[in-house]
């Protein structure tokens, strides 16, 4: 059994739909959802705003290549093109984390990397569980609140938008 949190982003066409297409394709495995977050974007910031969220899942078939292999198939259903570093993108589909498992292979780092200074993953995470801690990093709320504001105020919680009900 492993479980895993994918965060999930979507800032092309229809973004809530997007978001939508990645739950349903992880209806099997899937524990919670996080609400769906608007946030600016990060690297490349001229592009469209994202919506973010957070996904926790399980599986007793899946371990971390399982995962990352679930991401990509579900990126390429939404027709997600790789053309730059950061850039704009139908939907994006990053494992976190995958139990206490770390990597350092070029094609999966794990715990993801750039996740303990990311608000855009910490807050929806934190949203599906208070306790929550990123291996190797410790607990996920400490890791939010020694952010910058300047980062943590971009991420608006989007109630009028919800990925599953």
């Amino acid at each position: 059994m492993s479980g895993a949190v994918l965060s999930l982003g979507s800032n092309l066409g229809d973004r809530l739909g997007y978001l939508r297409l990645a739950v349903r394709g992880l209806s099997d495995v899937l524990l919670a959802v996080s609400p769906v977050y608007e946030t600016a974007p990060w690297g490349v910031t001229d592009q469209p705003d994202f919506l973010n969220a957070v996904v926790l899942v399980e599986s007793a078939e899946l371990d971390e290549w399982g995962w990352l292999h679930r991401a990509r198939h579900l990126e390429r259903e939404a027709e997600r093109r790789r053309e730059q570093r950061w850039g704009p993108r139908t939907l994006d589909v990053d494992v976190v984390t995958v139990d206490e498992v770390r990597s350092r292979h070029p094609e999966l780092l794990l715990p993801h990397p750039g996740t303990p200074s990311r608000a855009t993953v910490l807050i929806p995470w934190l949203a599906l569980d208070p306790d929550a801690t990123l291996p190797g990093h410790g607990p996920v709320s400490e890791l939010l609140a020694a952010l910058p504001e300047t980062e943590t105020a971009g991420v608006r919680r989007r109630p009028d938008l919800a990925l599953r009900g």
